[in-house]
């Protein structure tokens, strides 16, 4: 177990001097110290964040934290604990039978965080009899699968699960980005674009199902001035818990991988994916090349590696 919250000065003198018989000889980066107290190892660090680990570690933490109280009245205490962390995050990975074993349409996107490429949505249509059909291929699994994987198998799932896309370029992406229309914005339209031509087909379906990435009052006030669909099941980590929504994402992954692809050879290079500091030092290379306008047709602007880019190319 590990928890951790900030202290004040004069919790921190009171510390210092109360482990100053049990410090570890070693210190950690930027720590004042780590000691030992039973079963607990407590870290203080210059900042004032204190970390308690150990079998122990919520003891020993209530009692700083009563401490720090009681020294500075009125005090707000931000605790980080893993515990409850991992508690929430399983509860939040809770696997729904009804979701999964189901005939579904569900959504998902790719590349909205990444520097260069499109971004692609895709909706699909899964029946309970395409079940095992797609967990032989590996779809359970698809955070798990490599892009050769994924080249390899979606040819085969597109050939039997009906599905629509939208790759929405760089350039439109530039045109329409703005403080009005926010990246959550854009894919809140994209999202409800497939559903609508999804819903269209005429398919027999129990649930639509979103893989979240706003909540659904957000979302749905993004789309307050056009047809949005309604009845949405919005998931956290969707793909883990419908296989319509992991076959979206694994469509618009393959997607997203060949337009990269096609990009990248109108600049001869390869186009990393992400938005890392090699994604800056391949930037700055094409601006040297092609000029700074090339980026409008290949990336995307808003993000911060532009600027980092411009300060790159200026070094040269």
């Amino acid at each position: 177990m590990t928890i951790s919250f900030k202290v004040s000065n004069n919790t921190k003198e009171e510390m210092i001097a109360h482990f100053q018989y049990s410090k570890r000889d070693k210190t950690p980066a930027y720590a004042v110290f780590q000691a030992d107290e039973a079963d607990t190892v407590v870290t203080l660090y210059e900042s004032g964040k204190v970390v308690f680990q150990g079998v122990s570690a919520d003891i020993d933490a209530a009692l700083w934290k009563e401490r720090e109280k009681h020294l500075n009245p009125g005090v707000h205490i931000e605790e980080k604990n893993s515990e409850k962390k991992e508690k929430k995050e399983k509860k939040e990975t809770l696997f729904d039978p009804t979701l999964y074993y189901t005939n579904a349409i569900g959504s998902d996107e790719v590349g909205t965080g990444d520097y260069f490429g499109p971004i692609v949505v895709s909706a699909c249509y899964v029946s309970k009899d395409d079940i095992a059909f797609l967990e032989e291929l590996g779809v359970k699994d698809s955070k798990k699968l490599t892009d050769d994987k994924i080249l390899e198998i979606v040819p085969k799932i597109i050939q039997k699960i009906p599905y629509e896309s939208i790759i929405f370029s760089n350039k439109e992406y530039n045109q329409k980005y703005s403080s009005d229309i926010n990246m959550n914005k854009i894919k809140a339209i994209l999202h409800n674009r497939v559903l609508q031509k999804m819903k269209e087909k005429g398919f027999p379906y129990h649930h639509i199902i979103v893989d979240q990435f706003a909540k659904p009052y957000v979302y749905y006030n993004y789309l307050k001035n056009t047809n949005a669909v309604k009845g949405i099941t919005f998931v956290t980590k969707g793909e883990d818990k419908s296989l319509a929504v992991a076959c979206a994402s694994l469509i618009s992954r393959f997607i997203f991988i060949r337009e990269l692809d096609k990009l990248g050879e109108s600049v001869c290079v390869f186009l990393p994916k992400g938005a890392s500091n090699k994604v800056d030092e391949v930037g700055a290379k094409i601006v040297l090349q092609y000029g700074l306008s090339k980026l409008a047709s290949i990336a995307k602007l808003n993000f911060k590696n532009t600027e980092k880019i411009k300060e790159l190319v200026n070094k040269n």
